[in-house]
């Protein structure tokens, strides 16, 4: 084992920066409001199955499957491009037939384990020791987790017109973000 606390901090920054679990307030906030609950244990500890077995296995996966790192970045470019259009203009693309809770799908799946997270986790893996990867998404997990939990009073805080500047303001910021994903990984397909 070969722990380095410059390694797990910088691994935790950029997890931080790509999940976004702030930026995603007004997200979890809108789906807290269309499905009433959201199972935080739950989501969390999906999410953080998803990024360990994918820093393992992930590049293989994809490989076996046909898939290059570039291809299943732009893919998620896509599913991040279409969450942001739903904050903007304040409209609803997901659907799904009378959702219980919201824990695995979005919320883990794509939003806190989607493909920017994975494909920074395989790039990390090959500048990092993975137990120090590791560290940084237990650490990483457990703020989204704290984030999910307190989002009742987070959305209680900043009231509805609060959290409606707030998802445009980010919708915005993630609109780049897929964009920036689309065209970074797009060049290497060609």
């Amino acid at each position: 084992m070969a722990f380095d606390i410059k390694e797990i901090v910088t691994a935790t920054m950029i997890l931080f920066a790509i999940i976004d679990i702030i930026g995603s307030i007004p997200i979890i906030i809108g789906l807290r409001e269309k499905v009433g609950h959201i199972q935080s244990e739950k989501a969390s500890i999906v999410a953080a199955v998803l990024m360990v077995l994918f820093l393992f296995v992930g590049k293989e996966i994809l490989t076996l499957i046909g898939i290059d790192v570039n291809s299943f970045a732009v893919a998620g470019s896509f599913i991040i491009f279409f969450i942001a259009l739903e904050m903007i203009l304040g409209i609803s693309l997901y659907k799904d037939d009378a959702p219980e809770t919201a824990s695995v799908v979005p919320l883990a799946f794509p939003l806190v384990a989607g493909a920017g997270t994975m494909t920074s986790l395989l790039s990390m893996r090959a500048e990092y020791a993975v137990e120090n990867i590791i560290v940084a998404i237990i650490i990483n997990i457990l703020f989204v987790y704290a984030v999910l939990k307190a989002s009742g009073r987070i959305g209680k805080i900043l009231g509805k017109q609060g959290i409606n500047i707030i998802r445009k303001i980010f919708g915005v910021i993630l609109l780049a973000m897929a964009v920036k994903l689309f065209t970074t990984n797009i060049q290497g397909l060609f």
